[in-house]
């Protein structure tokens, strides 16, 4: 037996999806999935006042759910969903600043390793401690308000502020990643290509 819905069930139902769709904008956007500069979910809600960066300038977000801090398979620490994010996926060699924002709601950091022609971003060999390996690495920003590395190597930039590294990068790939244990395995990596 076929039923035919009524003009009133029938504006009902688009409603309701209406409704739950704008919800869904709405979360995503409190989770860091809000679609800011260069549609990747970037503020300006730094607590860092950033020095003039030289060259060109590559803005980084990087962010997580913001849920508990769970222990992962291999016991390392996670914060949910984890992402890092460029507002450009390609820039001209020479001098380039990462002007680096965490968005998240536990310490993040990132790290610039060249990307070999046949790997493909994301897929690094990790070690034991949930982490890959760093060696020829070209620059990173884990300083809180400050440039490249900070004291105290592993702790990264605190939630709400900023971190900054100017490198000089040749015609490429590069694949950015934060390395603080179990952030790479929980999606912290992205590929920028120098041109």
């Amino acid at each position: 037996m076929t039923r035919l819905f009524s003009r009133a069930q029938v504006a009902l139902g688009i409603g309701a999806t209406l409704v739950l769709t704008g919800l869904s904008v709405v979360a995503v956007g409190a989770l860091g999935g809000g679609m800011g500069l260069g549609g990747v979910g970037f503020h300006s809600g730094s607590s860092c006042t950033a020095p003039s960066l030289s060259g060109k300038v590559i803005n980084v977000a990087l962010t997580n759910t913001g849920g508990p801090m769970m222990g992962g398979s291999d016991g390392m620490p996670y914060g949910g969903a984890m992402r890092l994010a460029t507002d450009r996926a390609t820039a001209s060699n020479g001098t380039v600043s990462f002007f680096v924002t965490n968005d998240g709601s536990v310490n993040h950091e990132m790290v610039v390793l060249a990307l070999p022609d046949t790997q493909i971003a994301g897929t690094r060999t990790q070690d034991g401690g949930a982490q890959v390996d760093e060696a020829g690495s070209l620059g990173e920003a884990s300083s809180t308000c400050g440039e490249g590395s900070g004291e105290g190597s592993g702790e990264g930039i605190l939630p709400g502020a900023s971190g900054w590294v100017t490198v000089s990068l040749a015609p490429g790939r590069y694949e950015l990643v934060c390395n603080l244990p179990g952030h790479y395995a929980a999606g912290m990596y992205t590929q920028i290509t120098i041109t």
